[in-house]
């Protein structure tokens, strides 16, 4: 009996899937597909590209981009967060296609898949490195903020305020941005 092969996705592969309005990422080579996002998931993405891009125009520390923007971790390991930001030292990772490397902070709100963003993207943000990674709960009215620590995401106790060390002097009430 012939050993099975695994064939694994990679970019070239992603970039070829015809556009369905529907949100296709690859993770470890595997294709996983999720429907548009609902109303309220939309509602949140707003208020925080505005809350950030607000700040980031008064501390230009950096770039932010909304999906659908393409995070390549790897050929095999291709992302679409809800938003993500990309320090200043860091934009060399940023081409005129999309984000190939690392980004420092990535925001998913949680919407259809919740599994998907709590369990499957968070390990792969998790051995990528990703610095700083905000889940984002649209039904509990939560934000769950985790920053690496000895190669391990660490759950961070944000109290009622949301704020970062990658964004100096960002400063968002958890309440107001469920409102």
């Amino acid at each position: 009996m012939a050993p099975q092969t695994s064939i694994k996705l990679t970019y070239e592969d992603f970039a070829a899937i015809p556009d369905d309005g529907r949100r296709h990422e690859i993770l470890d080579g595997e294709h996983y597909v999720n429907p548009a996002p609902n109303i309220r998931h939309q509602t949140l993405l707003v208020r925080l590209i505005l809350a950030l891009g607000n700040h980031l125009d008064q501390h230009p520390v950096g770039l932010l981009y909304p999906a659908p923007c393409d995070v390549v971790f790897s050929e095999n390991d291709v992302v679409e967060p809800d938003l993500v930001f990309v320090s200043n030292e860091h934009t060399h990772i940023v081409t005129s296609l999309n984000i190939r490397g690392v980004p420092d902070l990535l925001v998913e709100i949680l919407s259809s898949n919740r599994r998907h963003d709590k369990r499957v993207k968070f390990d792969r943000y998790e051995r990528a490195g990703v610095p700083e990674y905000w889940i984002v709960d649209p039904d509990d009215d939560v934000v769950e903020v985790y920053r690496q620590s000895a190669g391990r995401f660490v759950r961070a106790d944000i109290g009622d305020t949301l704020s970062s060390p990658l964004l100096p002097g960002f400063v968002l009430s958890v309440r107001e941005l469920f409102e």
